[in-house]
């Protein structure tokens, strides 16, 4: 394996990102290096998926799940690899997933196992919640043909190389509600004689925050955040008629998810009545939660012992979405985190890059733990 090569892989990736649902040259990119690399061709899945199979012999079969896509951020770094592409950037660390994907494929490729059948798919759209949900839909993909799915994600804060576990749930299930409040405009001197949803906005936000529970370790956490409010324009002599507000709502359990979604609705539609606002709401940025399956916890684990790396059990899920939830709903599954460094930006911060040196820590893993599952 050519650690140099993936570098440059990876910076390539770096430097011409591509938002979710629209990964065409990403998916270009992936094919080229990697049939250059083995002649292998991958197949198409989904929106801009990429599929290799490897069927070495009666066994477990395994799904390994890499992500692809970019963020709508503008990086303010200044290396030599920096984004091209004005306000895109890759600040989740797609582009280093990429990258351990494609080299697990090259090592499976020169280093067939004993057994089983392994598949790696280069999943898009993962940061909107579209992406698992488009290669399930897709009937070139048969989820039932596999016993259990794994993937990874890069942990800034952590040492690297060090792996994070934990059985049940490792990402909560997440949402974004989007509100509509329409009423009627009036003079700003006389509001009364029309209906303003600022002030519904307003009482909506209040419950809102009055009723969530951010206790990241009480069972029944939940969050309901406001993430975007438009109200109204900027002419002053108008009292708004039109305002809408979003929100994003997460919870461990999915089931959790949906009752605080449900009583959350309830009092928005209370509130709009109250206010002679017509309501009309959508979903969307929909992730499952994420549920760890205890047998292939255990198998990382193990594969982190065998490769000597520190390893750590996580005891709460981590609070941010994830749409391999939807794998894991579906199948056994689990998802680990790799350490990229303690000094290292947050996620989705705009100087954030991916570390190189944890590209053959999360090849070598991913191969280990298929190895384990399907010699199993």
């Amino acid at each position: 394996m050519n650690q140099s090569k993936l570098t440059d892989f990876r910076k390539s990736l770096h430097q011409n990102p591509e938002l979710s649902g629209y990964e065409v040259e990403t998916q270009s990119r992936i094919k080229q290096f990697i049939k250059a690399k083995t002649k292998l061709e991958g197949k198409n899945v989904g929106q801009f998926g990429t599929l290799y199979s490897f069927d070495f012999a009666p066994g477990k079969k395994v799904l390994i799940r890499v992500d692809c896509d970019a963020l709508p951020i503008q990086e303010i770094n200044d290396f030599s690899h920096k984004s091209k592409v004005d306000g895109v950037s890759h600040k989740c660390g797609h582009d280093g997933h990429t990258t351990i994907g494609a080299g697990l494929v090259m090592k499976l490729h020169n280093e067939p196992l004993s057994a089983g059948s392994v598949d790696v798919i280069f999943q898009p759209a993962e940061e909107i919640g579209e992406g698992a949900k488009g290669i399930l839909a897709d009937a070139n993909f048969d989820i039932s043909r596999y016993d259990y799915a794994v993937a990874l994600h890069n942990i800034p804060g952590k040492p690297l190389h060090q792996v994070l576990y934990k059985k049940d749930g490792f990402t909560p299930a997440v949402q974004s509600l989007i509100v509509k409040l329409t009423g009627k405009t009036a003079h700003a001197a006389q509001p009364l004689t029309g209906h303003n949803p600022s002030y519904a906005i307003a009482e909506i936000t209040q419950w809102a925050l009055e009723n969530e529970q951010t206790d990241e370790k009480h069972p029944n956490y939940h969050l309901i955040t406001p993430v975007f409010t438009e109200i109204g324009s900027r002419d002053y002599g108008i009292s708004a008629g039109y305002g809408e507000v979003h929100f994003t709502i997460r919870s461990w359990e999915q089931s959790k998810m949906e009752s605080v979604t449900e009583a959350f609705l309830t009092k928005v539609k209370s509130i709009a009545a109250a206010h002679k606002l017509e309501l009309a709401h959508e979903f969307t940025a929909v992730f499952a939660a994420n549920q760890n399956n205890h047998f292939v916890v255990d198998q990382i684990l193990q594969s982190a012992k065998d490769l000597g790396l520190n390893h750590s059990e996580k005891a709460e899920p981590f609070p941010w979405g994830e749409d391999f939830g939807l794998f894991t709903q579906t199948i056994p599954g689990a998802m680990f985190g790799l350490g990229s460094g303690e000094n290292t930006p947050a996620l989705h911060n705009p100087d954030y890059d991916y570390p190189d040196e944890i590209t053959e820590t999360g090849i070598n893993l991913f191969y280990a733990i298929a190895q384990l599952i399907v010699e199993s």
